[in-house]
């Protein structure tokens, strides 16, 4: 459930990061600057903030299972799962991270003069692919992790209850 409420705020922010671009390219107008700065910081924080919630999550959710399957002997496939679900996420995860930073830290550089605006027209695109391509990987990553969960939950009351067979309750 938590693992579904951070993807959906990183989609909200991508929004946000779609209208950050949208007032980019109303520059000129009267007060946009203001809006395209104030839209922007709120979307990189939303999406700097889901993004690392969301490794820490995979982080805290692979060691609960992992531990879980150590102590009632389930073998190594539970962890081996959350691991492979760390490494295909955590890369695009961290890139998505610095892709939006990289982006708004250049804007800054567009607006003193020292950066052409065209770098960092560039920059918001590729960020905004990579984005989406993250928010993308992270459901399905977030979806087997969640399925996972539910399969490590349904052993663990098989084998209580395997344990609890024979004593009177």
């Amino acid at each position: 459930m938590m693992g579904r409420a951070l993807l959906m705020l990183g989609w909200v922010a991508t929004g946000g990061l779609v209208v950050t671009g949208i007032l980019g390219y109303r520059i000129g107008e009267q007060g946009t600057v203001g809006w395209h700065l104030l839209v922007a910081l709120f979307s990189c924080l939303l999406i700097l903030f889901s993004h690392s919630w969301i490794l820490f999550y995979l982080i805290g959710t692979g060691k609960a299972i992992k531990s879980a399957a150590n102590e009632l002997d389930f073998g190594e496939g539970p962890a081996a799962q959350t691991r492979e679900f760390k490494n295909r996420s955590n890369p695009w995860l961290m890139l998505a991270m610095g892709a939006v930073m990289a982006t708004f830290i250049v804007g800054g550089g567009v607006a003193t003069g020292v950066i052409a605006k065209w770098v960092h027209a560039l920059l918001f695109f590729v960020t905004l692919a990579i984005q989406l391509w993250t928010l993308l990987l992270e459901g399905k990553v977030l979806g087997a992790n969640e399925r996972l969960m539910r399969e490590m939950d349904r052993r663990i009351r098989s084998a209580d209850s395997g344990d609890r067979s024979g004593v009177p309750l």
